[in-house]
């Protein structure tokens, strides 16, 4: 042991006998560590940095960008209002794609569009029906 750790488990030693740590917040409970080990070793400090500030990366803005989108989607009763919201919708994932080498989780995202075209196209035969009456 060096010099500096001496000296810095000799301050712990005396802290603990004169009960600094005797009502520390959360004490008998587990901590609640963050796993960062998805982050780069080189971006952990800014993201960190970032999330004290109450910032996020630009991928995760983005991300809860179409998460809003696609429950608005969902919410939507308009068609013309949903097709609108969809084509941005997929500009926004592939600005995301474009991001992002890897794209984990976006298959979910992509769910919304089949189901959300079948259900349009399910309605234009009544529509059509209902016109020409």
């Amino acid at each position: 042991m060096n010099i500096f750790e001496r000296i810095a488990e000799n301050k712990i030693l005396e802290a603990m006998e004169a009960g600094a740590f005797n009502n520390l917040p959360g004490k008998g409970r587990p901590l609640k560590l963050e796993d960062d080990s998805h982050v780069p070793p080189e971006l952990r400090l800014a993201y960190r940095i970032m999330k004290m500030a109450d910032c996020l990366p630009p991928e995760l803005e983005l991300k809860k960008e179409i998460l809003q989108l696609q429950d608005l989607l969902a919410a939507l009763p308009d068609e013309k209002a949903k097709l609108h919201h969809m084509r941005k919708l997929n500009f926004l994932v592939m600005k995301l794609r474009m991001m992002r080498k890897t794209s984990p989780l976006l298959e979910e995202h992509e769910v919304y569009t089949p189901k959300i075209i079948e259900r349009l196209e399910a309605g234009r035969p009544q529509a059509q029906a209902s016109a020409a009456k």
